[in-house]
């Protein structure tokens, strides 16, 4: 099936504006990141997560007012059906103190709906710390891998271009996590292990969207000349646009889904793989292959490819 068909769109033409673009999100990000952080979980700052169900309907209003007069300060959302909540909070004391301060609180205020706490889970800093740690080692293990195999599969130059989006797709949801993080109660967007496996997700479907451009552009530029560089690069993109549409678009109606229906405790994640494969998508057409074009002609080199040379 097929989309478009036998589209002419001149990208290479229009890369600097896409390049504009880029870095107006990239820059916002960077600056939120710099003065307003990110909404850590308790996965990455340590803290206590517990989860309370009630016997009948309560409004999230009320159960954070109650938790507010009681002294307990965090995060709260639902947690599956409306009757049950997900706390994330930083409590100095210990566990049994926080679950007899919350369900003296509960028992005060509403006396005549039954509460019970389901789960108390709780990370020391410590732990945090090296959680943190071992979610960066694994984001640059995998763009260490994404290097070396896009590096042998065509050339350094293709490689570092693709290592460049996928960075830029990572830094504008990050980006995002920090601008938006705490703005909607219905969306905390909270940094937590969750989002990394959302990280590495969007990692990979952003090099695989991109190598499918790339063996485009491998097929089409064997045997011609520099000089027909910027003609061989649209029409790789133009013939890989219905596939890229139809791909990201079926996964991008699955992951909306995901968001809206499945519910506050893996909204955050849907958030993060959504916009994710939606900028990965635009990298992959005007981030990626334009800047291997942008390096060809800059050097003026030869394009090495696996199976040869090209002048």
């Amino acid at each position: 099936m097929r989309i478009f068909h036998k589209t002419s769109f001149n990208f290479i033409k229009h890369r600097k504006i896409a390049y504009v673009i880029s870095m107006v999100l990239l820059l916002s990000g960077i600056v939120s990141l710099a003065f307003r952080g990110l909404n850590y979980g308790i996965d990455f700052r340590g803290g206590s997560e517990v989860v309370i169900r009630f016997d009948k309907n309560v409004e999230v209003g009320s159960v954070r007012a109650v938790l507010k007069e009681a002294g307990v300060s965090g995060t709260l959302k639902q947690y599956g059906i409306d009757r049950s909540f997900l706390l994330s909070t930083v409590f100095s004391g210990q566990t049994n103190e926080l679950k007899a301060l919350v369900s003296n609180a509960f028992n005060a205020r509403f006396p005549d709906n039954r509460h019970e706490i389901v789960r108390i889970d709780s990370v020391g800093p410590s732990i945090a710390s090296d959680l943190k740690w071992s979610a960066l080692k694994a984001l640059l293990g995998a763009l260490a891998a994404i290097l070396l195999y896009v590096g042998i599969r065509f050339e350094l130059k293709f490689a570092a271009a693709g290592v460049v989006a996928i960075f830029h797709d990572v830094l504008t949801v990050l980006g995002l996590f920090s601008i938006l993080g705490g703005l909607f109660a219905f969306m905390p967007l909270e940094m937590d292990q969750s989002i990394i496996a959302a990280f590495l997700t969007v990692a990979g479907y952003s090099i695989t969207d991109t190598v499918v451009v790339y063996d485009r552009i491998r097929e089409r530029i064997r045997g011609r000349k520099p000089s027909e560089y910027e003609a061989i690069f649209n029409e790789s993109m133009n013939q890989t646009l219905s596939r890229t549409i139809i791909t990201s678009g079926t996964t991008l109606i699955s992951v909306l889904i995901l968001f809206i229906f499945a519910g506050p405790a893996i909204r955050g994640f849907a958030f993060a793989v959504f916009t994710g494969i939606l900028i990965g998508t635009y990298s992959s057409i005007f981030v990626a292959a334009p800047i291997v074009y942008d390096w060809l002609k800059a050097t003026k080199s030869s394009v090495r490819l696996r199976g040869g040379s090209v002048s």
